[in-house]
């Protein structure tokens, strides 16, 4: 996966991980054993079950959820919201980025002989789907799935109050080509493990306590340093759940989402991973087995892991460095959704969830989503929302995106008179409109 040596400095910092918690060898083994076992029934159960494993649940439904299922989706940490928005509204969204496209031909995307992602933000149907009442109530309702253990109050955070962040879009012809998102993890690699605020969010795996590991814990996320190399194109926000609205039908082999949904199982064997060794080759047909792993810190790699010449990339799971994950049989695509409908996997920045795009979309017809995240208030989210409205007025690319050439303009884009509603105004840093 990569030709650059790990600095021999990750054998220290493995080691200080470690050495953090008491007879650390024998609890982390047992824990590994734990995990293991775990792992082999719940991939078995989320290889038969399929797209129906995602929880779906209806927009109107989302404060009648019983607490059970509430606990279903916090544990699989995908989750299909139904009707968010009326169908011919997605629609007519579709269509007018289609025309937008059109009239601006000179549009940054890729693939460059056949632009299908758009590095566009604020056309006037992403400012609309952004601003739209039932979008933003389905994001505070996410948010409000965190909490703060200690129970005392965060200086400037509201789980109430969503906020926006803009993102781009796609529009995917069916046909084959997709293969630049394999089962990957955004937001921190090696970060996970090397800043000690991000690896809080870890402690119970990392002492040996995997069971105990809560991914809703707010308090450890907010400090979180998910980018300790500067490496470019790296969000600074922090998304209670990375997501997107569908402008079209999309099934599975149709070019859509796809997940591992189990969060609290492929943290820990996430996290896990580099402090084990098997003890039979990779591909052998005893891999699986519990006795073929054994705790080993003496190595400095992590694996799923890349290093780049400007920091480190990851994870990238893969069957090879990840057996027990059996992402061939796991990785399941989000189940059929119709225009108007959202998909929401967790978090972003940093995130956890275990995610990758079909290759190949079979269906007839194109398959269009707006990314939209859930987004809390919080002191850095704040701070960014309103350098993000200065260039949402300026008609520029957002703080965290890559300028556009210099002139460039386009016709069509999203204006101060579209945010209508005062939630959305908030959301968006924008002053409150007066009656």
């Amino acid at each position: 996966m990569q030709n650059n040596p790990w600095p021999e400095r990750f054998v220290d910092l493995k080691r200080q991980i470690v050495e953090a918690t008491p007879d650390y060898e024998k609890r982390l083994t047992e824990s590994w054993k734990h995990l293991l076992e775990e792992l082999d029934e719940r991939t078995a159960e989320i290889a038969q079950v399929g797209p129906d494993y995602i929880p779906q649940v209806r927009y109107e439904d989302l404060d009648k959820l019983s607490a059970e299922e509430v606990d279903i989706i916090r544990r699989k940490a995908t989750v299909v919201i139904k009707d968010v928005v009326d169908d011919s509204e997605a629609r007519a969204w579709k269509t007018a980025l289609d025309d937008f496209v059109k009239a601006n031909p000179h549009v940054q995307g890729f693939p460059e002989q056949d632009k299908q992602f758009f590095m566009l933000y604020w056309t006037r149907p992403q400012v609309q789907a952004r601003a739209h009442p039932n979008v933003l109530k389905a994001s505070a309702w996410l948010n409000k799935l965190y909490h703060v253990k200690s129970g005392k109050p965060l200086e400037g955070v509201d789980l109430n109050v969503p906020l926006v962040y803009a993102d781009r879009f796609r529009i995917r012809h069916p046909g084959l080509g997709w293969n630049n998102f394999p089962p990957h993890v955004d937001g921190g690699a090696i970060e996970r493990w090397e800043d000690e605020s991000f690896r809080k969010c870890y402690a119970d795996i990392l002492s040996g306590n995997w069971p105990a590991h809560d991914p809703y814990e707010l308090e450890g996320r907010l400090d979180a340093r998910s980018s300790l190399y500067g490496r470019p194109g790296q969000a600074t926000i922090f998304r209670s759940f990375q997501g997107w609205l569908a402008m079209s039908e999309a099934a599975p082999t149709q070019g859509t989402l796809r997940v591992f949904p189990d969060l609290v199982l492929s943290n820990a064997y996430t996290i896990l991973r580099p402090f084990f060794r098997p003890t039979v080759p990779l591909d052998s047909e005893d891999i699986l087995k519990p006795e073929n792993w054994v705790f080993d810190i003496s190595t400095p790699d992590f694996p799923g892991i890349l290093i780049l010449e400007n920091g480190f990339s990851g994870p990238r799971p893969t069957p090879e460095l990840h057996p027990h994950l059996r992402l061939e049989k796991t990785m399941t695509s989000v189940p059929k959704v119709n225009p108007g409908d959202m998909v929401f996997w967790h978090c972003c920045n940093p995130q956890d969830v275990v995610h990758s795009v079909e290759q190949e979309h079979t269906g007839q017809e194109d398959s269009a989503v707006m990314y939209i995240g859930a987004v809390p208030q919080t002191p850095m989210n704040t701070d960014y929302v309103k350098k993000q409205a200065e260039t949402f007025l300026a008609g520029i690319n957002p703080p965290d995106f890559v300028k556009d050439k210099p002139a460039t303009t386009y016709v069509g884009l999203g204006v101060d008179a579209d945010v209508k509603e005062n939630i959305a105004r908030v959301a968006m840093g924008l002053p409150i409109q007066v009656a």
